[in-house]
């Protein structure tokens, strides 16, 4: 098969993180997400626990200043390492999925890149989000919020084009209009008519 790298962006709440380790799991690719964190952790001699708390996350612009191109920010230290391992592993020939990280932008010189964003129903991400942090209606709104709000910030921060808009990724979908196993299939429908269309 030809190097295929999925890269899985996501509103929270509309279950992109399940629906891409779906496809992991169905096409037998290796899956990152947060917990490739302690990979770069053990290879820089690192506490995962402390660079959990930059993953993902904007820069503080009151607290982190640039010299001589050089940046003392965490987060912006953080994102650089996680990109040079995506990089690495993309270079390196491996096939897998990724979800977040701006792994769209970072890998988007490779041929075997397929980039997905999906979103959600608002009624619908509100309730799963409901459901899976035990939260009442009020507080899964404010949690929605905050966590795409970071995300937006994070990934305008280090793209070159705005989170979500659709014209900068090879498929948007909503979840909420077949559920998450049926959102998954029909995802995988695409992916093998783009892997088959690469080896032709």
């Amino acid at each position: 098969m030809a190097q295929t790298i999925i890269s899985v962006s996501r509103e929270f709440g509309s279950g992109g993180h399940i629906i891409a380790e779906q496809i992991a799991k169905d096409h037998g690719l290796k899956f990152y997400d947060r917990h490739l964190l302690d990979d770069i952790a053990a290879e820089n001699n690192m506490n995962a626990a402390v660079l959990e708390k930059y993953d993902e996350k904007p820069r503080n612009a009151f607290l982190s200043r640039r010299v001589s191109g050089f940046s003392n920010s965490m987060e912006e230290i953080l994102a650089e390492m996680q990109f040079d391992y995506i990089r690495k592993k993309a270079d390196s020939g491996e096939s897998f999925v990724i979800v977040g990280r701006c792994a769209e932008s970072v890998l988007s010189g490779h041929k075997g890149l397929i980039s997905i964003f999906v979103v959600g129903d608002d009624e619908a991400k509100i309730k799963r989000v409901e459901k899976v942090y035990g939260l009442n209606t009020s507080e899964a709104v404010l949690k929605m919020k905050r966590h795409d709000k970071k995300r937006r910030q994070y990934h305008n921060r280090h793209s070159s084009f705005r989170w979500g808009d659709s014209r900068n990724y090879d498929l948007c979908i909503n979840s909420s209009k077949l559920g998450l196993d049926q959102t998954a299939d029909a995802l995988e429908d695409y992916i093998r008519a783009r892997i088959s269309q690469m080896q032709g």
